[in-house]
């Protein structure tokens, strides 16, 4: 299943910065095992966006559970599921048969 995950601030920039190594270090594991996709910070600054992969929307929860920014209320979460049916070549193994 795929989702889009969009993070809204909930605290100061500066509060959030002391908590991007520890968001980064999170965002690196979930790459490494293809939980995630792709993510970047919105424009303008006041969250972020995270294409992700799960089996569940209750298993991607748990795993959001395990982001710095929730454990710290840093950011609130916003969870899209969604079936992709067409994409650019570069993309298209994540288009659903």
């Amino acid at each position: 299943m795929m989702f889009l995950v969009l993070l809204t601030y909930t605290v100061p920039l500066e509060v959030v910065d002391r908590h991007i190594p520890a968001h980064r270090d999170f965002l690196s594991r979930n790459y490494a095992r293809g939980a995630f996709l792709l993510s970047g910070r919105k424009e303008p600054r006041e969250g972020g966006i995270i294409l992700a992969t799960a089996d569940s929307r209750q298993a991607l929860e748990a795993l959001l559970a395990e982001d710095p920014f929730h454990m710290h209320g840093v950011a609130q979460y916003q969870i899209v599921q969604f079936t992709p049916t067409m994409a650019a070549d570069a993309l298209s193994t994540l288009v659903a048969a």
